[in-house]
């Protein structure tokens, strides 16, 4: 019960800080953009090209549950991990910076404790943005729309392309929504890590950027192909498997299991560095 009061009383800071909101704002404006770009002559004459090609009809799988996850895939690895990383690298190193978490320490609770309540906070509000994410995607492209539709999956730098009937396409939507969670949670890890350094809390930010970015660029390089499952990129886009035509769960799992890793040595390094420091001088 304690736990809870910690942490509901940690989630509405963080909710009261303005640039929490910021994702929120960003990626609906995004999606806006997107939506209205969809419906000038060039891109939708290059969308039913494509359609053509994969042999289905433009006013079936043109619809909202299509659209829902073209915004989802060309939206999240690019802003998601923006502003996830902004809002976990600001979690430790902010109050530090402002000295609120001095005084925090001054009280008889343990620093693991205040640590591990911050560190669900930013799983939660990870799965927050995910869910807004998502959720406003398909909303709003089925409004725009006037309907589901069938679904049509095509990302190239992933190598996906497949199409779903309406019912199964929902299904899919769901189990991907969920998957992203997951998926999504490791950028918070890696931003609690750098929070808890000495750092500031913009660095601590661009740090957690960094990290991805660089990491994404050298699993895009040919020559290192072979090695691309020890990326930790790779398995951040284990999600984008649910829209195989057959799910590879095996492989998901092994995602998993490689993330689950990362996150208990980030969650263990950063309490570990913060446990040393002295801020209370």
């Amino acid at each position: 019960m304690m736990f809870a009061r910690q942490l509901g009383n940690e989630l509405l800071k963080m909710f009261a800080r303005k640039r929490t909101y910021i994702g929120f704002g960003a990626f609906g404006l995004l999606q806006l953009v997107i939506l209205v770009m969809l419906q000038m002559p060039r891109p939708r004459e290059r969308f039913e090209r494509r359609l053509q090609q994969f042999g289905g009809l433009f006013e079936e799988y043109f619809g909202g549950l299509t659209l829902g996850v073209m915004m989802i895939l060309f939206s999240f690895f690019t802003l998601g991990v923006v502003y996830i990383a902004l809002v976990a690298g600001d979690i430790v190193s902010k109050e530090v910076e402002d000295g609120t978490l001095r005084m925090t320490l001054c009280r008889p609770v343990s620093r693991v404790r205040v640590l591990a309540v911050k560190w669900v906070s930013c799983q939660v509000y990870t799965v927050a943005l995910i869910v807004f994410l998502c959720a406003t995607a398909l909303v709003g492209a089925t409004m725009w729309r006037g309907g589901l539709g069938k679904m049509f999956v095509f990302y190239p730098p992933e190598d996906i392309r497949a199409g779903f009937d309406t019912a199964e396409g929902i299904g899919r939507f769901a189990t991907a929504t969920g998957m992203l969670c997951v998926s999504a949670s490791v950028i918070a890890g890696v931003g609690f890590l750098f929070s808890c350094m000495k750092a500031k809390p913009a660095a601590a930010a661009i740090l957690t950027v960094s990290v991805f970015f660089i990491d994404a660029v050298l699993r895009n390089i040919p020559d290192f192909e072979p090695y691309e499952r020890w990326f930790l990129t790779y398995h951040v886009r284990s999600w984008m498997l649910a829209f195989e035509p057959a799910t590879p769960w095996g492989s998901i799992a092994w995602s998993w299991g490689y993330l689950a890793v990362v996150h208990v040595v980030c969650a263990a390094v950063g309490m570990w560095v913060f446990g040393r420091r002295d801020i209370k001088t």
